[in-house]
Order: C-alpha cells, then sequence, then structure tokens
C-alpha cells in the first residue's frame, strides 16, 4: 500500500491504479507530473518543481522545447512511420545532416538506447569476423565493472549489478570484464587477439557520475588502435551537450570508432537513437541482418534534425559548461557533513551521502521533493543533479538554496 501521509487524495488515487495495474518494476518517488515547460514540472495538484532528473538526461532542451515541439507536430500531421521497407523524405536527410554533424560515414537509426547498444554489438562482432578474420564464434567485447548500458538479457549479462541480473540467467557468452578506469587492465585484456571491441562509458552515469581520470579515454582509444580494436562509447547519456561538450570524448578528443547517441536526441519526446561508424564498421551489415520496424521513422527523423540543431543554436554545451561548474562550487561550498563526494562534469553531477541510515539519500530526495526540487538516488547512497540545459545562474541559486533547506532534514 501507499503511504497517503504527506500526497493529497487526487495523487493517491493516480498512484493507486498504477500500483494496481503496471508491473512493480520502477520505484519513483511519490509524485504525479501532468505538464512540463524548460527546466520545471508540474504536478496533478499544480505544484512545480525544478527537475533534476531531465528523463535520465534525455531532456537536455528543456521540456516541450517550442521548436522541438513544433517539428514534432509539423511531422505528425504529415507522416510518422513507413517501415524501412520503403524510403522515406526524412531518411536521407536526416542520415546526411547526423553523419556531417558527427564526422561519419553512416548512420543506422534505432529507437531505445539499449536498441543501439545492441546494434553497436552486433557491428564489433561483425567487423570482428569479417575484417579483423577473429574465428567463428570466438569475438570478444571488453566492458567494465559498474556499468549500465541497458537491460536486455544481453546486456546484462556483462553487468555487474546484482539487481539487473538475479533469476535472469542464463547469460549471453563473450564478454569480458575489466575495472573501469584502469588502463592497465585493458591493455593485459587487449592481448587477446579475439577481442572486437571495448565497450565503455565516457562517465559512468548509473553508478554515481563516476568521471575516470584524466586521459583515461585518450589512452584506452590509442591502446584499441594498436591492438586493431573498436572503441566504442556509449554516450546515450553523456553525448549531446549534457557534460559541457558535444561529447564527453570530446574532452580528451577522441573519436570513436563507434558512437552511440540516444535519449536527448529526440529532445525529450519520443525513443530515438542512433549508432554511427564509417563505412569498414558498417558495411559489414547487408539487408536481412538488422532492422527495427520503427528505426529511422520519418517523425524521428525530423525531431532528431531539429534536436541537434537547437543544442548548437543555443549554445547548450557552454551553458552546460558554465552552470555545472557553478553548481559544483555552490555544493561544495555548502560543507556539509553528510555530503562525501561531488563529482560530475557539466549538468551531469552527483553528490555522495555519507550517513549512517541507508535510506538517507532516498529520504534527502523526499525532502527536496517537498521542497520544489526532482532528484533520484542510484545505487542506494549516489543522488544525480542532472537539469535541462537550459538552466540559469539565478535558477541554479534557487535550487541550491532547495538543496540547502533539505539538507538540514537529514542532520
Amino acid at each position: 500500500m501507499i503511504n497517503t501521509n504527506s500526497i493529497s487524495a487526487k495523487t493517491h488515487e493516480f498512484l493507486e491504479k498504477e500500483a494496481n495495474y503496471g508491473a512493480h518494476n520502477y520505484h519513483p518517488l511519490p509524485v504525479v507530473l501532468t505538464r512540463g515547460e524548460g527546466v520545471h514540472v508540474w504536478d496533478v495538484d499544480g505544484t512545480r518543481y525544478f527537475d533534476f532528473l531531465s528523463g535520465y538526461s534525455a531532456i537536455n532542451h528543456g521540456h516541450c522545447h517550442p521548436r522541438i515541439m513544433a517539428s514534432f507536430i509539423e511531422q505528425a500531421q504529415r507522416l510518422t512511420l513507413t517501415s524501412r521497407a520503403f524510403h522515406s523524405d526524412q531518411l536521407g536527410i536526416y542520415a546526411e545532416y547526423i553523419t556531417q554533424y558527427f564526422g561519419y560515414d553512416k548512420v543506422l537509426p534505432m529507437n531505445t538506447g539499449v536498441e543501439a547498444v545492441e546494434t553497436a554489438l552486433k557491428l564489433a562482432r561483425r567487423w570482428g569476423y569479417e575484417v579483423k578474420e577473429i574465428p567463428a564464434d570466438k569475438a570478444k567485447i571488453i566492458v567494465c565493472e559498474n556499468n549500465f548500458h541497458g537491460r536486455t538479457i544481453n546486456v546484462i549479462s556483462f553487468s555487474t549489478d546484482p539487481d539487473s541480473r538475479k533469476d535472469f540467467g542464463p547469460f549471453v557468452p563473450g564478454y569480458e570484464i575489466i575495472p573501469y578506469n584502469d588502463i592497465k587492465a585493458l591493455k593485459i585484456a587487449l592481448q587477446d587477439p579475439n577481442v572486437a571491441g571495448f565497450l565503455v562509458e565516457p562517465i559512468q552515469g548509473e553508478a554515481g557520475v563516476v568521471v575516470p581520470d584524466e586521459g583515461y579515454l585518450s589512452n584506452a582509444a590509442a591502446l584499441c588502435k594498436e591492438a586493431n580494436v573498436l572503441f566504442i562509447a556509449d554516450e546515450i547519456q553523456t553525448g549531446l551537450c549534457r557534460t559541457g561538450k558535444m561529447l564527453a570524448c570530446d574532452y580528451e578528443n577522441v573519436r570513436p570508432d563507434i558512437l552511440i547517441l540516444g535519449k536527448a536526441l529526440s529532445g525529450g519526446t519520443m525513443p530515438v537513437s542512433a549508432v554511427l561508424a564509417d563505412d569498414e564498421i558498417m558495411l559489414t551489415i547487408q539487408p536481412g541482418d538488422h532492422g527495427s520496424t520503427y528505426g529511422g521513422n520519418p517523425l524521428a527523423c525530423k525531431v532528431a534534425i531539429t534536436a541537434l540543431q537547437v543544442l548548437k543554436d543555443e549554445h547548450m554545451a557552454e551553458n552546460a559548461d558554465l552552470q555545472g561548474e557553478y553548481f559544483r562550487e555552490k555544493i561544495k561550498a555548502l560543507n556539509h557533513a553528510n555530503i562525501a563526494i561531488v563529482r560530475g562534469k557539466g549538468l551531469l553531477n552527483a553528490i555522495v551521502i555519507d550517513h549512517a541510515n541507508k535510506n538517507t539519500a532516498w529520504d534527502l530526495c523526499l525532502h527536496l521533493k517537498d521542497n520544489g526540487l526532482l532528484a533520484k538516488p542510484t545505487h542506494g547512497d549516489k543522488i544525480r543533479f542532472a537539469p535541462p540545459l537550459v538552466i540559469t545562474r539565478e535558477q541554479i541559486d534557487e535550487c541550491i538554496e532547495i538543496i540547502a533547506h533539505s539538507l538540514k532534514n537529514i542532520g
């Protein structure tokens, strides 16, 4: 049953309906949202909040960005889906736009982030067999501990999160797990001639915004090149200006062999993801080898072009960099005894709570909600702070006051 002590009857009604008829695969905060604009969302009782999760970084542009919504509506009234059985007038335009935007030969459009990850892994394996000439069924992918790339059976096969894996086996072979941010471990793993790719998050978001040492990505990419192994960057959460650059890999001038994008690629309107690579890799996939009913649909293509253009036109990377640095400074200046760590880049940030009570991070998020800011714990003691990239310094100041006030409730 839902605790009704601190929620309205209207909110309770929605929560009860969801609990009764929906699968229990999430544990959300007890708030029911009905509207969003910019950095704010409103619940069914009309209460306004700052959104500091941004749909797990899918809403970089802010809620219901007017240019993106106009594009969405215009295309939705013309044509939404053809399937890839036919051509649409939007797919070629989109393919040209996004490949030139990021500097790759080809794009393979998909829908969700985990679909894009699966696509990248299939590409890496196919390239491994056809180009690198790895013996049949021997290809390996190196991954990192505490990764999060989605929750399909294949992807959780190389997860180290017990909650993601318990009672879902047997798992898919072909992966070697090494410590994150450990160049020596990577160098050893790359000695195996059957390694086709190294899949890595430039910053581990779900793990609590774990930022690797400076030089980790560039050194890893160089080692992969030396070993004839594909460097595969999962920029689904870190990309599209979230960390203060267009891509988090840009901080070290790394160009991934395979680039995975998703989340904010649609401005938070619908599932849109993309895998980018050059011809040597992408053209190993031929008709019938891979596909998706909705992948590359005209609505997604139109919206993604607008979303990408808005990022540049409104200088969202620059704003994320400036406001993110300011946010971290202000959080550190609170000097609160229970904030053990503050870390992040751009507007992808997290705090680690040091407290004897294991529920403190959750309790703090409830207090934040009561004071007008929505955030969510990850892995128990960590709280991500990732507002839309349109947030202003004045709004950051207001949010710092909310966080400071809420921290008083955890001792």
